[in-house]
């Protein structure tokens, strides 16, 4: 079976360590989100595609869900008697070697995929790891701070403001111009099944699908599209999804997001068990739609949802 899967950063990879428990003899391509690009010292940090390659290949963080296991943190603390900053966005001395090698690839030449199957050479997460596009793009977010109106970068929102201020509006710098990476749409075309993760639907799934080609090409994919909710009991299960889907007039319900990604490229629609009273408003709008247990507490429990996932997708497909 050779199953897409659209990913951000601790969703996506959390749920692809459940799906690869359900699914170990597929053929799994994941088309990782670059929107959270950023560069810092000098550096190409690509946080999305990292969390993917680190959860997969053992290297994670477990309690944080992100940045390597083990860490040390010298050489942000002698940055910051430097007075070199930011200070707020904490890379570790682990995680500074892999922006080192990505910056060094990418200088001499190589593109960003190329450079991320060089990392995933290393780590062997057991997918094969495409960036949506080899093209720069950064998610920026419009907000309000101080009386300031200003566009500051998806990072900035997140850690540094913590999403303690309205997001205004949610604009994907550089995706309109940009093109899917090579294997993309090989890999789009060639799928049996194709699964949106409960990754946040605006600035991950939301800038995956903001590249030219890419929504298109799912929606004319012959494979079923099946999602799960990142909204449960009408918020997030973690993140700012509700901050961000509120920027692009979205309420943070379960059947609101399903309607946001829409019929043309929804398939089918995976609910938590509380939410199955919006299971039949989202039938309502063309979508398959069944209430399940989507609380990702451990791998079993990841697993078992991926499992009702590709059930539903044969459920479509037949």
């Amino acid at each position: 079976m050779r199953i897409v899967v659209l990913a951000g950063g601790i969703g996506g990879a959390r749920f692809l360590r459940g799906l690869k428990a359900a699914a170990p003899d597929a053929d799994i391509t994941v088309i990782g989100n670059t929107g959270d690009d950023i560069h810092l010292f000098g550096l190409k940090v690509c946080p999305d595609l990292d969390t993917v390659m680190y959860t997969l290949g053992g290297g994670i963080n477990e309690e944080q869900g992100w940045g390597r296991s083990d860490e040390t943190f010298r050489v942000k603390e002698e940055l910051a008697a430097y007075g070199v900053g930011p200070e707020w966005f904490g890379l570790g001395d682990r995680d500074f070697a892999t922006h080192i090698v990505r910056t060094q690839m990418m200088s001499a030449g190589y593109p960003l995929s190329a450079v991320t199957e060089a990392l995933c050479d290393r780590w062997q997460p057991g997918v094969r790891l495409v960036p949506m596009t080899d093209d720069r793009v950064e998610t920026h977010v419009a907000v309000e701070v101080d009386g300031e109106k200003k566009a500051v970068h998806f990072q900035e929102y997140w850690v540094r403001l913590r999403a303690s201020v309205p997001a205004e509006a949610v604009v994907p710098v550089g995706a309109e111009q940009a093109k899917p990476a090579p294997g993309v749409l090989e890999a789009i075309a060639d799928a049996d099944v194709i699964l949106f993760p409960p990754s946040n639907p605006v600035v991950s799934i939301g800038t995956i699908l903001a590249v030219p080609g890419i929504r298109e090409a799912i929606a004319e994919a012959g494979a079923p599209v099946v999602g799960l909710s990142p909204i449960v009991g009408d918020a997030p299960v973690r993140g700012m999804a509700d901050k961000v889907l509120a920027a692009v007039g979205v309420e943070s319900t379960a059947s609101a997001v399903a309607a946001h990604y829409g019929m043309g490229l929804l398939d089918g629609w995976l609910v938590d068990t509380v939410d199955a009273d919006k299971a039949d408003e989202v039938e309502a709008a063309g979508i398959r739609c069944r209430a399940v247990p989507l609380m990702m507490t451990d791998v079993e429990a990841t697993a078992a949802m991926a499992r009702e996932a590709l059930a539903l997708a044969e459920e479509v497909r037949a």
